[in-house]
């Protein structure tokens, strides 16, 4: 009895070490800014702590989630670029294998109410899966990544750490991921400066915010720079990939060519723009809203010309360069877990 007693007395007190590790993990939050809308993610249902961003932060840039450990999440969401690729129009995968569509910024996805370019996913939990299991990306079972997980002592432990024990599941990867790309909020570029009343626009950035709020506002809606919906944009069908968009999950011809409204937000390094990077440069997108007024099947925002000169054209790009937060694409915080 007394041998019994003494191994329960141990037992507890190691299940009680082990509740007071989970107990007493470090919560964080996101500072929802003033005057923006409340973020659609549950935290409720995911509380962030520390130990789990620090998780999702190391799984985010660790290419043990490919097939061959070539290809992390951060191959094709660089920080410095607001959290996409620059270096080409498609996503690249393992083998050099191309994918179909530009990657888009992973910015303000707290905000987000569906994700990829077609809205196919519709939580920020379950977003990993697409670029994880895709032949295209990363081509790997979520099995396969679970057991090289538990094979690491390296994650056993930062699982631990977040979790309370060391069992890896891939619930607890996906929510551990999503603990770090929730965290992802841009808001203090000049334009926020300005909106706060701690710095002004030039002249030829608020100009270029007039014509903003004319001819693109109804889209790019602030304060997060998109309204969350799919839209068709005068763009013809690149006859290589013959992606028809929202067409493809919906089903409805309606939601053919349509495409998700991307946040304008750090617009100046998330280049190439569009669903296939097709246009390099913001005088390029530009010029071709510009020229819009007689594509067919366009929305009634931009079915009016905007008819912008040369100089309109130079203001808009100054008004839009006013979106880049230094902060956000410098952020320590983010980049690559080198503790």
């Amino acid at each position: 009895m007394r041998r019994t007693g003494k191994y329960t007395f141990l037992g507890l007190i190691a299940f009680g070490l082990l509740g007071f590790a989970y107990h007493f993990r470090t919560p964080i939050y996101l500072e929802v800014p003033k005057d923006w809308p409340q973020p659609h993610y549950d935290f409720k249902k995911n509380p962030l702590t520390e130990e789990g961003f620090q998780l999702g932060r190391n799984l985010f840039y660790d290419p043990i989630l490919s097939q061959d450990n070539t290809i992390s999440c951060a191959s094709c969401h660089l920080q410095q670029t607001g959290f996409t690729h620059v270096d080409h129009s498609l996503s690249h995968g393992i083998e050099g294998r191309i994918g179909t569509r530009n990657a888009l910024a992973l910015i303000n996805l707290a905000w987000n109410t569906s994700f990829n370019w077609d809205g196919g996913v519709n939580h920020l939990e379950v977003q990993p899966l697409n670029p994880i299991t895709s032949p295209l990306e990363m081509d790997e079972k979520i099995e396969n990544v679970i057991a090289r997980l538990q094979k690491s002592n390296k994650y056993r432990d930062l699982f631990t750490k977040a979790f309370g024990d060391d069992s890896i599941t891939s619930q607890r990867l996906l929510k551990a991921l999503a603990q770090f790309t929730v965290m992802l909020k841009s808001s203090n570029s000049k334009y926020d400066k300005v909106m706060r009343n701690e710095e002004t626009f030039s002249a030829k950035e608020q100009h270029g915010y007039e014509l903003f709020k004319t001819h693109c506002a109804s889209c790019h809606k602030e304060p997060l720079f998109t309204n969350s919906k799919f839209e068709t944009n005068g763009l013809t069908i690149d006859i290589t990939l013959n992606d028809f968009g929202r067409l493809k999950i919906t089903g409805q011809s309606a939601d053919s060519l349509r495409f998700k409204i991307p946040t304008l937000r750090n617009i100046q390094f998330t280049f190439p723009y569009m669903h296939d990077g097709r246009f390099k440069t913001l005088n390029e997108v530009i010029k071709h809203y510009n020229t819009l007024g007689n594509s067919k099947n366009l929305p009634k925002e931009l079915a009016k010309p905007m008819h912008l000169s040369d100089d309109d054209r130079v203001d808009l790009v100054a008004f839009l360069l006013t979106l880049t937060d230094k902060e956000f694409l410098f952020d320590k915080r983010f980049s690559y877990p080198r503790e």
